[in-house]
């Protein structure tokens, strides 16, 4: 049985209150491989858990915004309950699973029309207390023929089962209405148009990041004030994209923990690839990406190949040194440490460096602080008429060069987009344009906009163009 041991464990490690949320909760819960997170995917309309037919991919609870008749729930997609290892790790997934399960007000119990197993009966034992808020969902009724395979599962004390096809759809939008209509009997919707934590309400998206066992998930759970992703010396623990809200000042903010990544040569497991993909894909949903650092190890190529995907594609970003708690010397060995990773990769001069302890809280606050700044920088506009006198007197003060023969002319500046922040530099000719001369109008940009911190993108365009 499962219930025995994960009851005690809940509350022993929350460090401050998490945010409560305020729309309804909605948890997939079953054994390993009946299914869940390929349900989660198609209730949802995107591929965000990994799915793999490996038992056991998904470990912890991954969280999505599902929206049906106007109306919105979180969906959890729960790690599969387990009865027969006794591993650690999978004591950790139990455990985090049956958190999900007790916080949430409708559970969807995935079985499969194959057969009920031992693992499925201990399962219904341990959600016998909750099964006032649990809907019997049989997956792989792939036809209406198999439904006649659904007489055992009418006995087992959880209501009328409901047949569907998570990998062909069948049923899929009847179940959304079922669940929905649950939810409203139960008066679990607010009639506010607030309704809760939406993705429109969000102050700021921060992506973590990292290489494996960097301390990616104990910060995230320092955060968030509660375990919501596992914490384990086992490099990879983290596989899906595990995502959170919590309040900091006043603004709410969301963050995601993603999986270690790993140099390509040493990613072998195809769960594994669909991890990483995952958790480059959390940089296009993030304002800003924490790169964690371990303070051991110190800055890798593996660091800067990541630091490079997030300057790619213009998000903010924090240069975090984890496990600073271990570090004497105070100032003078964190400038030290910075005088380094300056001089390690200089293309991230403007990266902001921030030594925390993640497991200790030491200088989070400020981490979270300089985060704002970042996103601050980020949205930033400059009018046109405003850039260009100011480009006026950097061109007066530093003309552009003569290459040989050929003279370079700065014509006009425009900024075409913010968070990421981009401009339009008109020139009389792209070819062979003096990138020092580039760097110049970029350094200029930052000090005379107060964007110091961000990364700057500027394209070239010759006479005749148009932004």
């Amino acid at each position: 049985m499962y219930g025995s041991s994960w009851k005690s464990d809940l509350t022993s490690t929350r460090t401050e209150p998490a945010l409560t949320p305020r729309i309804p909760l909605v948890a997939i819960v079953g054994r390993p491989n009946v299914g869940k997170s390929t349900l989660f995917n198609r209730l949802i309309g995107k591929r965000k858990a990994i799915t793999h037919s490996a038992a056991g991919v998904t470990r912890d609870p991954v969280k999505n915004i599902w929206k049906h008749r106007d109306r919105e729930v979180f969906l959890v997609d729960t790690g599969g309950i387990r009865s027969e290892s006794v591993q650690p790790l999978d004591q950790l997934v139990i455990q985090r699973s049956f958190q999900t399960i007790e916080e949430a007000d409708c559970i969807l119990l995935l079985t499969s029309v194959e057969g009920i197993t031992g693992e499925d009966m201990e399962l219904f034992e341990d959600l016998r207390p909750f099964a006032s808020k649990v809907l019997l969902v049989v997956n792989k009724v792939d036809t209406e023929e198999r439904e006649t395979l659904l007489g055992e599962f009418f006995g087992l004390g959880f209501g009328e089962p409901f047949p569907i096809s998570a990998v062909h759809g069948r049923n899929c939008e009847d179940l959304a209405d079922r669940v929905f209509s649950f939810l409203e009997e139960r008066g679990k919707f607010q009639d506010s148009k607030e309704q809760g934590e939406t993705e429109e309400s969000v102050s700021l998206t921060v992506a973590v990041l990292g290489k494996p066992n960097t301390g990616k998930s104990t910060l995230v759970n320092r955060l968030l004030g509660k375990e919501v992703s596992i914490v384990s010396d086992i490099p990879g623990t983290t596989r899906d994209v595990v995502e959170g809200m919590f309040q900091f000042q006043g603004k709410r903010i969301r963050v995601l923990d993603t999986a270690g990544i790993r140099r390509k040569t040493k990613v072998k497991e195809d769960i594994e690839y669909y991890s990483v993909h995952r958790a480059i894909e959390g940089i296009r949903e993030a304002d800003v990406v924490f790169l964690l650092i371990d303070v051991v190890e110190g800055l890798t190529e593996q660091d800067k190949k990541i630091a490079a995907q997030v300057v790619k594609k213009g998000r903010g970003i924090v240069l975090v040194v984890n496990k600073w708690d271990i570090v004497e010397g105070g100032k003078r060995a964190f400038r030290e440490l910075e005088d380094l990773i300056r001089f390690q990769f200089p293309v991230l001069d403007f990266a902001p460096i921030v030594p925390i302890s993640a497991k200790t809280g030491f200088n989070v606050e400020t981490l979270l602080k300089t985060a704002f700044s970042l996103k601050k920088q980020l949205e930033t506009r400059i009018e046109t008429s405003t850039l260009n006198r100011a480009l006026g007197q950097w061109v007066e003060k530093n003309p552009p060069p003569q290459m040989g023969k050929k003279k370079y002319k700065v014509r006009f500046i425009t900024q075409v987009r913010a968070s990421p922040v981009r401009f339009v530099l008109f020139v009389n000719r792209k070819e062979g344009f003096p990138g020092f001369y580039l760097g110049y109008i970029r350094n200029r940009l930052r000090e005379e906009f107060h964007l110091p911190s961000i990364p700057i993108e500027i394209e070239l365009k010759s006479r005749g163009s148009s932004p």
